[in-house]
């Protein structure tokens, strides 16, 4: 479990892609010295487990599967991504409840910069928007954040420059691809009621 907000930017160090998975090593710092062998870490939002760590990267193995889901297939060499390890249940929560489980990616279909703050605009399944409300929360590359508006199939968020900083998502342009994890909970209140309605 995690809480969508990102502890550090690491840098695609190595990709070593196989028949049905691809190794992935990633460079980094802050979070090596909390990070152990078989230990989950999010990068990108997506749950993966550390199985080889050094003094400057660790390395985890995706599956086929993965890759063919999530934005880590297009992934290259030097390519930021954001890492967030698993939550202590004696963590301050700060975000909102993330499993590292992506429902989708959804495409970058604007960007507006300004001094103060950054829109971005992406283009999300129609399946996902019954789970996506203005002011709700949503999960993009592992960045819990305030959806700001929902016009159709395009919803906006709105960044502030310390989320940037914090974040790759200054890097982040026109037809770039993010993973998209919807609020647990909204899927959960929906099995419930579709429960309810079958017992009824």
């Amino acid at each position: 479990m995690f809480t969508g907000i990102i502890q550090e930017v690491g840098k695609v160090k190595e990709i070593t892609r196989f028949t049905d998975f691809a190794q992935i090593e990633i460079a980094c710092g802050q979070v090596l010295s909390k990070l152990n062998i078989g230990d989950s870490i999010a990068v990108n939002g997506v749950c993966l487990t550390a199985t080889k760590i050094n003094t400057v990267s660790f390395e985890a193995d995706v599956m086929i599967k993965t890759l063919e889901l999530t934005s880590l297939g297009k992934l290259s060499n030097s390519d930021l991504v954001n890492l967030e390890l698993a939550m202590l249940a004696s963590d301050r929560f700060g975000g909102h409840f993330v499993q590292g489980h992506v429902d989708a990616v959804a495409v970058v279909t604007k960007t507006l910069v300004t001094k103060d703050w950054t829109q971005i605009q992406i283009k999300v399944s129609p399946d996902l928007l019954k789970y996506i409300v203005a002011q709700g929360s949503i999960c993009l590359d592992g960045v819990s954040l305030t959806v700001g508006e929902v016009a159709q199939d395009l919803i906006s968020v709105w960044l502030i420059p310390k989320t940037l900083e914090k974040t790759n998502f200054a890097d982040k342009k026109i037809g770039d691809v993010l993973n998209v994890e919807v609020d647990l909970l909204a899927k959960h209140v929906e099995r419930l009621m579709q429960s309810k309605s079958r017992d009824v």
